[in-house]
């Protein structure tokens, strides 16, 4: 690798996090006894990617949609499969047998926490909108969801518009949450009549003058429901969305004026449902069993209220476990599945019984537990840089500053690397303030910091796997480079920058190989925070991923798992980065693949016309300009011609380089 400038070595503090990681080979090339089992240990693959992700033994990253049913497809085959379909990278794959999965098992785990305790009533759910909108996903997910009579959480009249379109299942929930205008509460109320099951959710509490003038307006009632603020906290980046400032829903006292407001109405019998939500990606089940027995406690006294009820809704909040740590941390949870079921249906079963109620039917809006798994982003590396390990030949008249760090260099050993490295570090910045004092010339100093990289390197490949002292660590991330992807982390994965998510990020293939280093990886944007420089380490955070050199003429492949969720609506235009090509991709029925759905990345000229910018009016003022400059003579008429050739291919291709 070419040098560049070299930065100070980092804090040690900064990367105690790193820990002893395996042994990293030189060069690219695969280190002895290296396995297979070593690289899903390496990447935590066993651990978040089960049942949906494996290795097989080309090194390739499999998928396994349907989980442990049977089916797998190789990922870099079915990259380089639907390459030859003209579907460039960076591109957006989405397992459709994957959302069907994750939708059978949230069912199948409240079926048996059901079973197992004996609750009389039924589980009901429905997916929030907001967390994937694209229609194919909302489609497949209703379609599935039918026998289920699954519904859908509108948070907007635009969702409400297509949950209403596409909910024909008379039995299916349509949960309206979110701000609500007189239009929004009427078109509730218009849709019962049409024979869906829209229930308006009372967040704050002058909706229920709107519900109640709607209703008298128009002879009939939607189906109420109430939001209540409860007083357990929640835990991680969402915790404050909850407790006495929540955003939305009604304390105690507010939930008496609006009973007591319905009951004058003539309203109380269509108040049906209690909703409370306690945060997104709830990482400790303490949390949820607490706001549980709250809200259980509330439905209770409800009833004892005169209010028919009969539908619990629990909110979102079902967590992914991104690390497979299995703890309560950010990127992690400390409960499966069945234990989230588990939990939800005994805490209520055990607040009802007592009271002789018929338990309610259970509702949740488990998105990102429903999503998240479903797509995975692959994008190429499109190079990389760092810093030299190679030493400058010797020079007559060399300054004693660089004669220094050669004898250094000349002198490491594995008995004085602590030493060598106190030197090197010594000699560096001798050299930096003779520098700036006029003392040595360019040529000295760029020798100085090229001996000084290769004292760097010599030193980390002698280090043992463990007992490393920190700062000697921080060396090995010294040495780090910067990879740079063809993506943009602002559309495809906002929220790695937005909220510091964590997505599990890997190389999908070369994993019979060791890594040979450590990397991060730059954007295509012109933006500092355009980076993924966090990566998943088993409950933990790393700042930089075990990466193979890369291989001149060969692609680099690495794919951002666990993103189905938010991140596609979320994603913006920061320098003009559109969205990326888009598959859907099913399992057939002999074997292999199908296509079921092709959405095509934003070129450059849609992107410019989000921004008002008009494609053909940019061409016709560079052609002027061109005119011009051939009149001027600046510009030849063949020059001219493929400069208009290449502006108007520009204008038809992805916002992403081609390769």
């Amino acid at each position: 690798m070419a040098p560049i400038s070299p930065a100070a070595v980092p804090d040690p503090e900064a990367f105690a996090c790193l820990g002893d990681s395996p042994a990293v080979a030189d060069a690219g090339s695969p280190s002895p006894g290296w396995s297979l089992a070593d690289s899903l240990r390496l990447y935590g693959l066993e651990r978040w990617g089960d049942p949906y992700f494996s290795v097989n033994e080309r090194g390739h990253v499999i998928v396994q949609p349907r989980g442990d049913r049977g089916g797998a497809l190789d990922l870099v085959e079915l990259v380089e499969g639907l390459q030859g379909r003209d579907l460039s990278l960076p591109l957006l794959i989405r397992f459709d047998d994957i959302l069907e999965d994750r939708l059978e098992r949230l069912h199948a785990a409240f079926e048996r926490a059901i079973a197992q305790y004996g609750y009389s009533g039924r589980y009901q759910g429905v997916f929030p909108v907001k967390c994937n909108q694209q229609r194919h996903v909302v489609e497949q997910l209703v379609e599935t969801g039918r026998r289920w009579h699954f519904g859908l959480e509108a948070g907007s009249k635009a969702e409400l518009l297509i949950a209403l379109s596409l909910l024909e299942d008379p039995d299916a929930l349509l949960i309206c949450n979110g701000y609500k205008d007189r239009r929004y509460v009427e078109t509730a109320i218009l849709a019962r009549q049409l024979g869906r099951q829209p229930v308006v959710v009372i967040e704050q509490l002058d909706e229920v003058e709107r519900i109640i003038a709607a209703s008298r307006q128009l002879g009939a009632a939607p189906l109420i429901g109430v939001r209540a603020k409860l007083a357990t906290r929640s835990t991680g980046h969402w915790g404050s969305s909850v407790g006495e400032r929540a955003k939305f829903g009604l304390s105690v006292p507010d939930l008496l004026t609006a009973v007591e407001a319905l009951r004058q109405a003539g309203l109380l019998a269509d108040l049906r449902l209690l909703h409370f939500h306690v945060g997104s990606q709830i990482n400790d089940i303490a949390v949820l069993k607490d706001a549980l027995q709250e809200a259980a406690q509330l439905y209770v006294q409800l009833c004892g209220l005169g209010a028919s009820m009969g539908y619990l809704d629990v909110g979102g909040g079902l967590g992914v476990d991104y690390d497979g740590s299995r703890t309560a941390t950010a990127a992690s949870t400390n409960y499966s599945l069945q234990n989230y079921a588990n939990d939800v249906v005994a805490t209520v079963r055990e607040c009802c019984e007592p009271h002789g109620l018929q338990p309610p039917t259970l509702v949740s809006e488990s998105g990102r537990a429903i999503a998240s798994h479903f797509s995975v982003l692959v994008f190429d590396v499109l190079g990389s840089s760092g810093v030299g390990d190679q030493a400058p030949p010797p020079q007559p008249g060399e300054q004693l500053i660089v004669r220094n760090l050669r004898e250094t260099l000349a002198g490491i050993n594995s008995e004085n690397l602590q030493e060598a490295w106190n030197d090197a570090r010594k000699f560096k910045e001798d050299a930096l303030a003779a520098f700036r004092l006029g003392y040595l010339t360019i040529q000295d100093r760029a020798c100085a910091e090229q001996l000084y990289w290769a004292c760097c390197w010599a030193i980390s490949r002698q280090l043992p796997l463990t007992g490393v002292p920190d700062d000697l660590r921080a060396l090995q991330a010294g040495l780090a480079s910067t990879y740079y992807a063809n993506l943009s982390v602002f559309r495809s994965a906002p929220d790695t920058w937005a909220i510091d998510q964590l997505f599990p990020v890997m190389p999908i293939h070369r994993l019979n190989e060791a890594p040979a280093g450590l990397g991060s990886f730059a954007d295509l944007t012109c933006d500092s925070d355009g980076k993924l420089a966090r990566f998943i380490d088993a409950g933990q955070v790393k700042p930089l991923l075990e990466l193979h050199h890369l291989r001149p003429g060969e692609p680099y492949l690495i794919g951002l798992f666990l993103a189905g969720a938010y991140q596609e609506v979320m994603g913006n235009l920061h320098n003009l980065f559109g969205s990326t090509n888009a598959v859907n991709i099913r399992l057939a029925p002999g074997g292999g693949y199908q296509v079921d759905h092709v959405v095509r990345g934003d070129t450059n000229a849609e992107v410019l016309q989000a921004m008002e910018h008009d494609p053909s009016l940019l061409l016709e003022r560079l052609r002027l300009a061109s005119e011009v400059a051939i009149q001027s003579g600046g510009l030849g008429i063949a020059a001219a011609r493929r400069l208009m050739d290449h502006l108007e291919t520009s204008l038809r291709q992805t916002t992403y380089l081609q390769p």
